[in-house]
């Protein structure tokens, strides 16, 4: 007798366990754990040193672009650490991952947008690194985000 091959699909209808617990369900987890601290702690040292100082950094960086309205920054400014933040504690536990992944996008393509006004083109670079992140962790949400709040409460 020759060793028979054993499907994915096979496997998980006999311990569906096996594929909820796959390399790639625990490579996406560490990701999105990882992404989700790392925007977290973008927003909550912000928020924890001088908040003030950091809406007085924004408002500095675009003093020079012409295109920029003035009366959009002091709001963004003010409103964007506690986003971050909110947003990144919700991917680090994975409780609505999707929602949490869309406005994280979102609020990443308004940055890039300002970015590009400033014609800073070295921030604008890394922050496509952020964009492509919101988009692989969307993307594979509904087949790799078992190990969440959101795929506990699914499979409950």
């Amino acid at each position: 007798m020759g060793v028979q091959a054993v499907t994915a699909t096979e496997r998980q209808r006999v311990d569906p366990a096996a594929s909820r617990y796959s390399d790639a369900v625990i490579a996406y987890t560490i990701l999105r754990i990882s992404f989700g601290l790392n925007f977290m702690l973008h927003g909550l040292s912000r928020l924890l040193t001088d908040h003030a100082k950091f809406v007085g950094y924004v408002n500095q960086y675009f003093e020079h672009t012409p295109l920029m309205p003035r009366a959009f920054l002091v709001p963004f400014a003010t409103v964007l650490p506690p986003v971050e933040a909110a947003l990144g504690c919700l991917l680090v536990v994975g409780f609505l991952t999707r929602s949490s992944l869309i406005f994280g996008g979102l609020t990443m393509t308004a940055l890039v947008f300002g970015t590009n006004l400033a014609q800073d083109w070295n921030n604008a670079g890394l922050q496509l690194i952020y964009c492509f992140m919101f988009y692989y962790l969307l993307a594979h949400r509904s087949e790799l985000n078992a190990i969440s709040l959101d795929g506990w409460r699914r499979a409950s």
